[in-house]
């Protein structure tokens, strides 16, 4: 067993998207070989409707699939092939744009004009780049969740895990996303496969992950529920950690607990062209999907 190096942490940074939406982005538009197959990931939690309630109207994607899951508020969507719904506390969507599909999102906040989310993209191999778009719809009561005798919850939302296997299936990606709570004191070791990428999002409270790769003695330390812990590995709200290669990740969880994404995916190791929402292997394909757009047959009739 070893464990996998932190290999990169830091804050998601603000950013605006849609027709105004105050977001934090943990990672995207950047290398793409980094979390190889997955391309970006916002965290859109708001306090004040005016922040949130323009959403995401109308806007094209092609060649990725799309992960939102939703902690508060609700989301309602719609698509260009007549799809319709709102996603409710708990609830998934995961959206294969494949071909291409046009659609939009609107949040709406909860009872408090809360909003708090999450989206993340994987990429498609090139062979499934003009498949057919399709949804897998999940209600946040399908989704399993397993707890441990020390109070640790995992919500398995795709892929398995500690005997249960999540409800959405048939991603390109083979992904694992799990929403993993470690209660205060508690340290814990979750398995991995080793030929996945992986990363953590830390959304509540904090915790220490431990490094493989840390020189014993250099950094400082600080005492965390009794136990010694580099200073480095404390994460806390909205901090990404990308991890290295092995097959196990442990974390330390603070005075509070700490909540966080644990996501790993296989990757494609492919070209990327990327423009905006659409994501290609070639130029030649970005190109022509805009034209497609400018022309009106982006939208393709199904096999």
């Amino acid at each position: 067993m070893s464990i996998r190096p932190i290999a990169a942490q830091r804050q998601a940074m603000p950013t605006m998207e849609g027709a105004g939406v105050k977001l934090h982005r943990a990672f995207g538009f950047g290398d793409p070989s980094e979390l190889d197959p997955f391309l970006l990931f916002d965290d859109f939690r708001n306090e004040r409707p005016e922040d949130f309630i323009k959403g995401f109207p109308w806007h094209p994607h092609r060649g990725i699939e799309t992960i939102t899951y939703v902690l508060s508020g609700t989301v309602e969507h719609g698509d260009s092939l007549g799809n319709a719904g709102t996603l409710g506390d708990g609830d998934v969507q995961w959206m294969t744009a494949g071909s291409g599909i046009l659609h939009q999102e609107m949040p709406k906040g909860n009872a408090s004009g809360q909003m708090h989310g999450f989206q993340l993209w994987g990429n498609l191999p090139s062979s499934l780049k003009m498949t057919d778009p399709r949804y897998q719809d999940v209600s946040g009561r399908e989704i399993p969740q397993v707890i441990d005798d020390d109070g640790t919850r995992v919500k398995v939302i795709v892929g398995s895990f500690w005997g249960r296997t999540g409800p959405v299936d048939g991603i390109a990606a083979d992904p694992q996303y799990l929403d993993i709570f470690v209660p205060s004191g508690v340290k814990k070791t979750f398995k991995i496969d080793t030929y996945r990428k992986a990363f953590a999002y830390v959304f509540e409270g904090a915790g220490a992950f431990s490094d493989a790769s840390a020189p014993s003695g250099v950094l400082l330390e600080k005492e965390v529920m009794g136990e010694e812990v580099n200073i480095r590995d404390l994460s806390g709200d909205r901090t990404l950690i990308r991890f290295g290669t092995g097959d196990e990740v442990t974390v330390q969880a603070g005075e509070e607990g700490v909540r966080f994404l644990l996501i790993s995916g296989a990757p494609i190791e492919e070209p990327v062209a990327w423009h905006g929402p659409i994501v290609m292997n070639t130029r030649e394909e970005l190109v022509q999907a805009v034209q497609e757009l400018q022309n009106g047959t982006f939208i393709k009739p199904a096999h």
